[in-house]
This record gives C-alpha cells, sequence and structure tokens, in this order.
C-alpha cells in the first residue's frame, strides 16, 4: 500500500509541476513577451488575414509556427492524430469545417499538409494492434489506410525504411482527400489555390516536399520549391 501511495504522490506531484510551467510560462509571454508585440496583437485583435494552411499533426514536437517562422496571425492551423484529412462527405466535423473556413472565409492562397519522422500515428497504422483500447483514434486512422495499402502492393523497402515511406504516402493520400472538398478543388480549377505536402524531419530540421510531377519528394532548398498542386483548368483570361 505505501509503494502504491508514493507512486500517486510522485504522479500528481509530476501533474502539479507541468500545470505550474505552464503558467510560469504564460506569465513570462505576458509580461515580457506581449509588450514587445504589443502593436501587433492590436493589429490582430479584430482581424486575421493568414497567409496559408497548416494542417499537421497534433505531436506535441510539431510547432509551425517554430518550424517556419511565423508570427501570429500567419498560419491558419489545424491539428490532429496523424494530419488527416477526410475525405468529403464522410466526417464533415473539424478538420473540414476548417478548411472551408480558411479557404471561403479567409481566403487563404495555400494549404500545406505536414507530416512528420517517427509519427506514432503512422506506427499505429503498421501495428494496429496497439489501438484495440483507443475506439476512436482507431476508426480515425482509418483515413490513412490507403497509405498502408499502397505501401504494402508496391514498396519492397526494409522494415525500418517502412515508417518513413507510409508517412510520405499518407501525405499524399491526404492531399488527394484534401482535393475532394468543394472549396478546394473550385479554387485549384480557377488557380486561387495552391496545395502542398510536406514531410519534417524532426532529428535533423530537414523538409521533403511532393513533387506532383516527379510523382517523389524532395528536399526544400534544392532546386524549384516542389509542388502539389495540378494544373489550373479555369484561369482568367
Amino acid at each position: 500500500m505505501s509503494n502504491e501511495y508514493d507512486h500517486q504522490s510522485e504522479a500528481a506531484e509530476s501533474a502539479e509541476l507541468a500545470l505550474r510551467n505552464i503558467v510560469e510560462g504564460f506569465q513570462r509571454f505576458r509580461d515580457e513577451v506581449f509588450p514587445q508585440q504589443e502593436a501587433l496583437f492590436k493589429k490582430l485583435a479584430h482581424e486575421q488575414k493568414p497567409r496559408a494552411m497548416f494542417i499537421t499533426c497534433a505531436d506535441s514536437r510539431i510547432v509551425p509556427e517554430l518550424i517556419t517562422q511565423s508570427s501570429p496571425g500567419d498560419l491558419f492551423v489545424t491539428r490532429n492524430v496523424g494530419n488527416v484529412v477526410p475525405p468529403y462527405g464522410q466526417m464533415n466535423g473539424g478538420v473540414s469545417t476548417a478548411i472551408e473556413f480558411a479557404v471561403m472565409a479567409l481566403g487563404v492562397h495555400h494549404i500545406i499538409i505536414c507530416g512528420h519522422s517517427d509519427c506514432g500515428a503512422m506506427k499505429a497504422v503498421l501495428d494496429p494492434q496497439t489501438l484495440e483500447r483507443m475506439p476512436t483514434v482507431k476508426a480515425w486512422l482509418r483515413h490513412a489506410e490507403v497509405a498502408k495499402i499502397v505501401v504494402q502492393e508496391n514498396c519492397g523497402c526494409a522494415n525500418h525504411e517502412t515508417l518513413d515511406v507510409l508517412t510520405e504516402e499518407n501525405v499524399v493520400a491526404q492531399l488527394d482527400h484534401l482535393r475532394t472538398h468543394p472549396s478546394v478543388a473550385a479554387r485549384l480549377a480557377s488557380g486561387q489555390l495552391f496545395i502542398h505536402g510536406w514531410v519534417y524531419d524532426i532529428e535533423t530540421c530537414g523538409i521533403k516536399a511532393y513533387d506532383a510531377e516527379q510523382g517523389r519528394f524532395r528536399p526544400i532548398g534544392e532546386g524549384p520549391l516542389p509542388m502539389a498542386t495540378p494544373r489550373a483548368r479555369y484561369l482568367p483570361e
């Protein structure tokens, strides 16, 4: 009983410390950071005009604003387990709503879907037994099943490479899903919207982007910027 009590006490102390660190972080932001950017926040208080929508994983190691060195108001960020975009009509929930709002209300010109290395969601897709006690996560990750099948049917890679290949294929699959959304399809057809598929490497800080013309991922910074956007069909005359 004593060992169990000690364990619970340590867990409670750890949880309290975690919350204290978060609160202290806010206080530092309020007292030190905010005063230096007060003019920016006053400008943002009543409107937002983000440059891009950034759809990425909920993983705590991925911070879009840090990775892209963006300021408040620059990115319209949506995060979920596995950087998933459900096809239009199947699950018109948070992600679908955010996409429609970003395109139709905010008028963003770019949507970036960003996967990452060492993704727990992709590990779970490869080993679905780990999700038996997480039924909602298991159901959600069915939207990544197409990427798994593509890898299984076409990739003869070694086991240690499978996760990396699946992560890339999942980004491609979610780009395909993204194009089923009417608001996205309409703006793509008229050349008013551009879509991008990225994979961020946590350890090296490298980013590979999907090149639709070449059908592969290429590192950003090596040659022209890889683009996943299909050719527009209704360009203004």
